[in-house]
């Protein structure tokens, strides 16, 4: 049986999903709960542990970049008994994940050198895709059509459920990071135009930019999701009152219908594809809450901002 090591959380998720952890020998510090109680993780970051503010972690990843050091490293030694066929990788952002040249360096003096298959999508369509790249490196392609196809399935609901109520596209905005603001990109907006909504502010099927607040402000957005990379619900609370503290803040619609929600990130920045399609049908529930009620196995990945609460 073919060995492997997913270099990417999103990776390590589909192998779950599809049935074929198996085949999955290690992993990352950063991926899913189940796969870090059953693997090995042999990708780790200088920075495992350490509690720092969305302004620092930004600071220090920019400042790594401009000077050519990697924060990450790969356990040579533990790898080197693993002995994988392939390693899972990508090129797609060389700030949040261990990139294959960094990986190459690493397999450079292993006895046994492995196959890299670098999965970097930058579209939907493309996370559905790598799902099939995945399945096919490990001669089970066909479990990725069965996978996919549910996973249409599910987005076919969400999008005559909003054709049968006429529901109408929102002005949306959702944010990737909060100091400084980031506004979406890649498959992001592609969820977010299946959920009913449209973010002009956002980067289809490219890299997320630095967003100045007063363009946020002047585009005015009737909601607002806030979902930085790598936080979940509680860690972006600890922040959000850097939001808050904005000029403007209380004059946008968002803010003043009720409608900023907080969202855990593994539904919008992690792209394996079934999470994706969570964050689909959760999108399309705080979007057109008249039109679809959010799955209740995902009600609790996102909470509805208690302005008060926070005040």
């Amino acid at each position: 049986m073919l060995k492997v090591c997913s270099f990417l959380p999103a990776v390590t998720q589909m192998l779950y999903d599809m049935g074929l952890d198996g085949h999955l020998m290690g992993i990352t510090f950063e991926c899913p709960e189940q796969a870090l109680r059953e693997k090995k993780p042999v990708v780790r970051c200088i920075l495992e542990g350490e509690n720092l503010s969305s302004q620092e972690i930004d600071s220090l990843f920019s400042a790594s970049k401009h000077q050519g050091k990697q924060l990450y490293y790969v356990d040579e030694k533990l790898l080197e008994q693993m002995a994988p066929d392939i390693i899972f990788t990508q090129d797609m952002c060389d700030v949040c994940q261990i990139d294959t040249a960094c990986t190459s360096a690493a397999v450079a003096n292993l006895k046994k050198q492995p196959e890299l298959i670098s999965i970097s999508p930058e579209s939907l369509e493309d996370v559905f895709e790598s799902a099939i790249t995945i399945a096919k490196a490990l001669d089970r392609e066909e479990v990725a059509y069965r996978y996919l196809e549910g996973l249409h399935k599910r987005i076919g609901l969400v999008t005559n459920q909003l054709r049968a109520a006429k529901a109408l596209p929102k002005r949306v905005m959702l944010m990737e990071w909060i100091q400084p603001i980031f506004n979406c990109g890649h498959w992001i907006p592609h969820q977010i135009a299946y959920a009913g909504g449209v973010d002009m502010l956002s980067n289809p099927s490219g890299d997320s930019v630095v967003t100045s607040w007063s363009k946020i402000t002047q585009y005015n957005p009737e909601v607002l999701v806030i979902a930085p990379c790598g936080f979940g619900i509680d860690r972006t609370m600890e922040e959000i009152h850097l939001l808050m503290q904005r000029p403007g803040w209380d004059d946008i619609k968002a803010v003043k219908e009720g409608k900023v929600f907080i969202a855990d990130y593994d539904m919008f920045t992690q792209s394996s594809a079934n999470t994706l399609v969570n964050g689909i049908e959760v999108l399309a529930g705080l979007f057109h809450p008249e039109a679809l009620e959010i799955p209740e196995n995902l009600r609790s990945k996102c909470r509805k901002l208690n302005l008060q609460a926070v005040e």
